[in-house]
């Protein structure tokens, strides 16, 4: 009699811990975030977990009873063939990448491990699905792939661009040290525009931006104005106009109105429509890893620097020594590999650089161009 109530005990003892290991199992699957769900051999959901619920849409009232091929786009139905295939001999189907489509009917990336499951006695009655959205990751690797390639292009773009900064340079300097000063002050003016594309990801950069970091080495921030709609330059038009905006400022700082207390530099912007026929030639811009976009209909992107200052005695002794590089910049280079024209005139105590190219060239195709022509702030405030 003893030995038939401590037989009864331990069947109880059993069953209350089953059901105990069961209710923290369904505690365990329920708390998930990962999908969790069970089908029998025939592909029918009969388990499906709140992760489910957020990860595909549909109800757990819905899920169970249909098949998880309701799950799986046209093109994959065949692995589902090749799950139950593997789960009927006892194997488990170690994780992999995949694709599922939501009651949506969005396709998100998924990665899944399936398991058998048996009953009491050992035989395999479904399978178990364990999913995880990887769609985010996906897409982080997507963007990676991108920038990777637009590096790549652009590190090739730089290295072209330097080439010809040492070739043209190397023609107008005779002495090894003004040389060197003169290369390295420019690659600084390269990575200056490179580190404002590097901090967007490559999606442009502001001009505002661009100016300020360009002209903050030379200082006397007060004497510089700036007026113009809010604008986002395409790498392109950072990496050219960048070039311009230092050439302009080492020759300001040396010659003209950023060389003097009396000096006043105004940069201003405009944006207008139709576009006229720059009539430029590619002679020059291919040297520098820049495509020439030719300028037709459309609105046009307008920039003018004007500096101004007391002439000096020897204003027009100068004039022919600066006629070098910076000039190649301002009036080849720059113009060209934006699709533009532009016009450089110097007199004693003044000095003038028109830019005029299409609007498709200068901006990227998301930004806005519609912003009041209000005078941006002031440079140094």
């Amino acid at each position: 009699m003893s030995e038939m109530v401590a037989a009864t005990v331990d069947i109880a003892n059993n069953q209350k811990h089953d059901a105990t290991a069961d209710a923290r199992l369904a505690a365990i699957v329920d708390s998930s975030f990962d999908a969790i769900i069970s089908k029998d051999l025939t592909s029918i959901i009969t388990s499906w977990n709140l992760a489910a619920e957020r990860m595909f849409g549909y109800t757990a009232e819905e899920a169970v009873g249909q098949s998880i091929l309701m799950l799986i786009p046209d093109h994959l139905k065949s692995e589902e063939t090749e799950i139950i295939s593997k789960v009927r001999g006892g194997h488990r189907v170690a994780s992999y990448e995949t694709t599922r489509r939501r009651k949506d009917g969005v396709l998100i990336s998924v990665s899944l491990t399936v398991s058998p499951i048996k009953n009491a006695n050992g035989e395999i009655v479904g399978a178990s699905k364990i999913a995880r959205d990887i769609s985010a990751a996906k897409e982080s690797e997507r963007r990676i792939r991108l920038l990777m390639r637009e590096v790549n292009h652009r590190v090739k773009n730089q290295f072209a661009v330097i080439l010809s900064m040492v070739r043209e340079t190397s023609k107008r300097s005779t002495d090894p040290l003004e040389f060197e000063e003169l290369i390295r002050a420019r690659i600084m003016a390269l990575s200056r525009s490179h580190d404002l594309l590097v901090t967007s990801e490559w999606a442009g950069a502001s001009l505002f931006d661009l100016i300020q970091e360009h002209l903050k080495p030379f200082g006397r921030e007060e004497q510089i104005l700036l007026s113009g709609p809010v604008l986002t330059l395409q790498s392109n038009a950072v990496q050219n106009l960048g070039m311009a905006f230092h050439e302009l400022g080492t020759n300001s700082s040396k010659y003209g109105a950023l060389g003097s207390e009396d000096g006043q530099v105004k940069i201003t912007w405009t944006i207008s429509s139709g576009a006229q026929e720059s009539g430029a030639q590619d002679l020059g811009a291919k040297d520098f890893g820049t495509n020439s976009v030719a300028a037709s209909g459309g609105r046009d992107f307008q920039l003018c620097w004007t500096e101004t200052s007391t002439p000096r005695p020897d204003d027009k002794a100068d004039e022919s020594a600066r006629k070098g590089f910076g000039t190649v910049v301002l009036q080849r280079v720059a113009p060209q590999s934006l699709g533009g024209s532009a016009q450089l005139e110097r007199s004693p105590g003044r000095l003038s650089w028109r830019l005029n190219a299409p609007l498709a060239s200068i901006i990227v195709p998301q930004a806005g161009v519609d912003a009041d022509d209000d005078a941006a702030p002031g440079f140094g405030r």
